[in-house]
């Protein structure tokens, strides 16, 4: 394996990019740039082993071989065919070619994507005298092309499945909050294991698995398969030496407070079948409670929660009623904690009667969220919400 260091491209939920640079820092990346929806970052290309191994917030990691400008599509079909696709993977491997585009000034990405493939295989038949086939479900080797006004740039995934599909939850509630972006909110909160952790509004469990995974200090990425390992140059003893590495770092038990409950009885049976899948059910302390009647379990923490907003519910009436009670609750019961509300439903800063003493502007897939900062102190609920609508307008 080359020693040369690689370029490679991480993508994460957009407003994690900070965070996931950091992150990176300190698996030993270098070079490490913050761009929108992601970030990139050089290293030598068993890092990313690594970053596949341990990052808690990538998405994917997208190894660069190639970036240069061009005019037409016969330029990027010509920059796909040059490149030496057989010495990287073998042509039995099944292949997907995705291409997203920004300020792109070419008609059609559909006829890109294909002259991106035709290159690719042309190259396997005048090397290896065969082609690989093109899978569009689970593919063995996933190519990705970034177009911008004149650059193109190739990548190599090296994840394969996206790293958020940790393989740890079999039971999932409706519009769940992705595995990568739920870590990287309590990496944002600044949540460590010495701190009690709440979610009073669990559903099936995201943030308190993660924040399990965190506190027992395992690896995302053990027990699941990676694209890297199809590749041509894959080293099969590094890579398990990595995994032991990882296994031996991991804590058996975990001294720390994590809480999770939920008014609804399947939401909690679903959190625990997934921590119990995940063996972590003992970590986790679950219970079936209504946020609005429920007791701190310590005198300070966080409090880290997606409420129910419109995609979950359909009742946006109700849910206007619902947020100044939250709000009332907070303040009654979770004096001296800090708490984060995690939601796409852009009224709840102006309805919940809290002063809002940071917004985070986040992505839940597609979706816009906000990630609202309320220190809780004991007193009455402000009466005057303009100020926090008008700031949310900003």
């Amino acid at each position: 394996m080359s020693k040369q260091n690689e370029t490679f491209f991480a993508p994460c939920p957009r407003g994690l990019e900070a965070v996931l640079g950091t992150e990176l820092e300190q698996l030993g990346a270098q070079d490490v740039h913050a761009l929108p929806g992601g970030v990139s970052f050089t290293g030598p290309f068993a890092l990313c082993y690594a970053v596949n191994l341990y990052s808690r917030i990538a998405s994917r990691v997208l190894w660069r071989v190639f970036h240069g400008t061009y005019r037409d599509e016969r330029d990027i079909f010509q920059a796909a065919h040059v490149l030496p696709w057989p010495t990287w993977f073998p042509v039995r491997r099944t292949i997907k070619v995705k291409v997203s585009a920004q300020q792109c000034p070419l008609r059609s990405l559909d006829f890109v994507t294909l002259r991106i493939k035709d290159a690719i295989c042309d190259r396997f038949r005048v090397v290896a005298g065969g082609r690989p086939d093109v899978a569009t479900r689970r593919p063995d080797i996933r190519i990705d092309a970034f177009l911008d006004r004149q650059t193109v740039t190739l990548y190599l995934d090296t994840s394969g499945e996206a790293l958020f599909k940790r393989g740890l939850r079999t039971a999932v509630s409706e519009a769940p909050v992705r595995e990568n972006l739920a870590a990287g909110i309590l990496r944002l909160v600044g949540w460590t294991a010495q701190q009690p952790l709440l979610d009073p509004m669990c559903g099936s469990g995201t943030f308190v698995l993660e924040a399990a995974l965190i506190a027992r200090n395992i690896p995302p990425g053990l027990g699941r398969r990676f694209a890297f390992e199809k590749l041509n140059n894959f080293a099969a003893r590094q890579w398990q030496a990595l995994c032991e590495a990882g296994r031996a770092q991991q804590l058996p038990k975990a001294h720390c407070a994590i809480y999770g409950s939920d008014i609804q009885g399947a939401a909690i049976q679903a959190a625990r079948t997934n921590l119990k899948a995940a063996g972590l059910v003992d970590t986790v302390a679950l219970k079936q409670a209504d946020l609005l009647d429920l007791k701190p379990p310590a005198g300070e923490g966080i409090l880290v929660t997606n409420p129910p907003y419109g995609v979950r519910l359909g009742d946006k009436e109700q849910l206007a009623a619902f947020y100044p009670r939250l709000g009332d609750s907070l303040k009654r019961n979770f004096a001296g904690w800090r708490a984060y509300l995690f939601t796409a439903d852009l009224r709840l800063p102006k309805l919940i009667g809290l002063a809002a003493s940071r917004r985070t502007p986040l992505f839940n897939g597609s979706l816009e969220c906000r990630l609202l900062e309320y220190k809780i102190v004991s007193g009455a609920l402000r009466k005057q919400q303009g100020a926090d609508a008008e700031a949310e307008k900003k």
